[in-house]
Parts: structure tokens; C-alpha cells; sequence
């Protein structure tokens, strides 16, 4: 299955049609498990990932513990709510983040946090990978997220994304297999990551 996106429904006896993020609530709680967001005033809903998508997250969330970036300055979080500015009810959830301590002082809507609280932001890509690639680049880029990563399954590389710039990133690093890459100590310590570790985490297993 793959992310689809949502539109309003269109009910003339049921009264004013009700907002994004109303039927983004509304769809959060009748499919829980599916990743509900709204990019770029488009409202997606993507299926739960597969045991894999799990793994990999488990397997990159040590590097960023080992490098002390969790319970000082900084949290290493999953599925933590990002309020967009590029529209009046935009929001992501990304898989993993690296946030300020503070973060929860900057709750913006719909349990969701202010963007500048936001270090380094990474998906791992699923069945919504094309979203991850393109989509989600203008919507961090236009947030002012300084590192975006995107461990991309579907392709089996690593993007590095930094230095936002409009609705784009000035620098976009690809990484594959058998390299590893440092990530930018602006996100409070330096943390190195194996491509080929990462990509073999994110392998379905029959």
C-alpha cells in the first residue's frame, strides 16, 4: 500500500465542511496506525511500516545515544509532531529527530512543535518514499530544519540534506553502501553512521 491523499468530504446536509485538521483528527482516530499528515495544504495518510522500517529506526537511534545527544541539550525522538509554516494547518511527523531540550515549551497546534526546536529531522523510507524524497525536502527546507536525512530504502542510499534555502537545500550529499558519513555537529555532537548498517537494518526478512 502507499500514502494517498485525503480530501474533504463534500455533504451538503452535514452542515460546514469540517477543516483539515479536523478530519485529520477524525482519520487518526478511526485508523490508528496509519501516519496522518498534511503537506503542502494536502491532507496523506500512510499505512503502518513494515517490522524493517522498526528495525532500522531502533538501529539508528544508537549512534545518537551513544553520542550523548539524549537527556542534555538535546532529545533523540520518534514520531514527534512538526508544525509547518508553508500553510494555516500543515504538520509532519517525522520518524526520528533530534530536538531541544525545551522542546515541549514550544507546542505550537494539534500537538505539534515549533520547527526552530528542531536539529536534525530523518526519515527512513516505506510504501510513502516518493513523499520522503520530495515533498518532505520543500517542507523542512521552507521550515528551516537545518539536517534532513533520509535513509532511502526503496533506493538503498543515504541522503544528507543541510544549509536550507527557500524551498530546497543548498547541499544534498548521497551515500551509498560501504561508506559512512558524519553528521554536522550543529546538531549538538558529531554522530557517524554506516550506509551499508543501516540499509541491511531496513531489509525485509522472509
Amino acid at each position: 500500500m502507499s500514502a494517498a491523499a485525503v480530501e474533504h468530504p463534500c455533504d451538503p446536509c452535514a452542515g460546514e465542511m469540517p477543516t483539515l485538521l479536523e478530519e485529520a483528527d477524525r482519520l487518526i482516530e478511526r485508523l490508528p496506525g496509519y501516519r496522518v499528515e498534511i503537506i503542502g495544504g494536502v491532507l496523506t495518510v500512510t499505512p503502518p511500516a513494515d517490522g524493517a522500517h522498526a528495525r532500522a529506526l531502533t538501529v539508528l537511534m544508537q549512534p545518537f545515544m551513544l553520542a550523548g545527544l539524549a537527556g542534555g541539550e538535546t532529545e533523540v525522538l520518534q514520531a514527534v509532531g512538526l508544525w509547518l509554516p508553508d500553510g494555516p494547518e500543515d504538520y509532519t511527523v517525522p520518524d526520528l529527530c533530534v530536538v531541544d531540550a525545551d522542546f515541549e515549551d514550544h507546542l505550537m497546534e494539534f500537538n505539534c512543535y515549533d520547527p526552530a526546536v528542531f536539529r536534525l529531522v530523518l526519515e527512513v523510507t516505506s510504501s510513502n518514499y516518493r513523499q520522503d524524497l520530495r515533498n518532505k525536502v520543500a517542507a523542512y527546507a521552507m521550515a528551516r530544519v537545518p539536517v534532513y536525512v533520509i535513509v532511502d530504502r526503496k533506493h538503498t542510499r543515504v541522503h544528507v540534506l543541510t544549509a536550507p534555502i527557500a524551498n530546497e537545500y543548498d547541499s544534498h550529499e548521497v551515500y551509498a553502501p560501504g561508506q559512512r558519513l558524519t553528521l554536522p555537529d550543529s546538531i549538538g555532537a558529531e554522530v557517524e553512521l554506516d550506509v551499508a548498517e543501516l540499509l541491511k537494518a531496513g531489509e525485509r526478512r522472509s
